[in-house]
């Protein structure tokens, strides 16, 4: 489900499963964000092979290519400080409320600017340096939170490079695919990649490329205007969900501390 609504809105879908999976509380932070971001990075990959390319699409490809270049770099820095912070941190939920915190902020970012973007300037950015910085960040973003992309992707990528909502979504995907690869490499060369259950791996694996079957589907029938829709409702889950992982890992931050401190 995470992957069809991630492919209709271009956001990759780990948005969706990271908080949702630290929220049920069943996998370490360190396996969630692996699981995550293997998940999209399948689905994007798909998403990206099969993707017709509009004239319009072609016209900004080496703009698309800047960023995703920069994604990877992005992808590199993101993956190496989350692996630090696991190492540096006793309590690995303290990470989970970071991440949590700053996608609620993002997503809170993001709802502001899809209601008020009728009165915001955007920009016709095509410097490449710009074009690599705002690939690093989104990069970056998208491999210390574990979520493959995010909804932030679309207004960055609205907001200095004019993008229209369906076209930000297939270079969003673009972006996700680099940054992740980098990120699993990352993880791979290191020796860091958690413990995992092989059913669960290659299941998420299939649900990612099948979602993002049934989400090219759909986008192809919808118009911009239901894509809105969706990703605003969407927005909105997100930020309850997060809202309610960072209470649960601040709380059990918190308490761990005080009987840390009677015993």
């Amino acid at each position: 489900m995470a992957s069809v609504v991630g492919s209709i809105c271009g956001i990759g879908g780990g948005v969706i499963i990271k908080p949702v999976l630290d929220s049920l509380g069943i996998m370490s932070i360190s396996t969630i964000s692996f699981l995550s971001g293997f998940t999209v990075l399948c689905m994007s990959t798909y998403s990206v092979i099969t993707v017709g390319r509009s004239e319009k699409t072609k016209a900004k490809f080496k703009t698309k290519f800047l960023i995703s270049i920069g994604a990877i770099v992005g992808g590199v820095l993101g993956k190496m400080i989350f692996s630090a912070m696991i190492l540096q941190f006793e309590n690995v939920d303290l990470i989970g409320g970071i991440q949590a915190g700053c996608l609620f902020m993002l997503s809170f970012g993001t709802l502001l600017y899809t209601v008020n973007k009728e009165k915001i300037h955007t920009h016709h950015i095509v410097n490449a340096v710009a074009c690599l910085i705002a690939g690093i960040v989104l990069g970056f973003l998208s491999a210390f939170l574990g979520i493959g992309g995010g909804p932030f992707n679309l207004v960055l990528l609205s907001f200095l490079f004019s993008m229209e909502i369906k076209e930000a979504a297939q270079t969003s995907l673009f972006i996700i695919m680099f940054s992740q690869l980098a990120s699993l490499c990352i993880t791979i060369v290191s020796n860091q990649v958690p413990s995992l259950n092989l059913f669960v791996t290659l299941g998420m694996m299939l649900a990612g490329v099948f979602g993002a079957v049934i989400g090219k589907k759909i986008n192809q029938t919808l118009n911009s205007a239901w894509v809105d829709k969706l990703f605003n409702v969407l927005i909105l889950a997100i930020m309850i969900i997060c809202s309610y992982n960072f209470l649960s890992l601040y709380n059990g931050f918190v308490m761990s501390i005080l009987r840390s401190r009677i015993i």
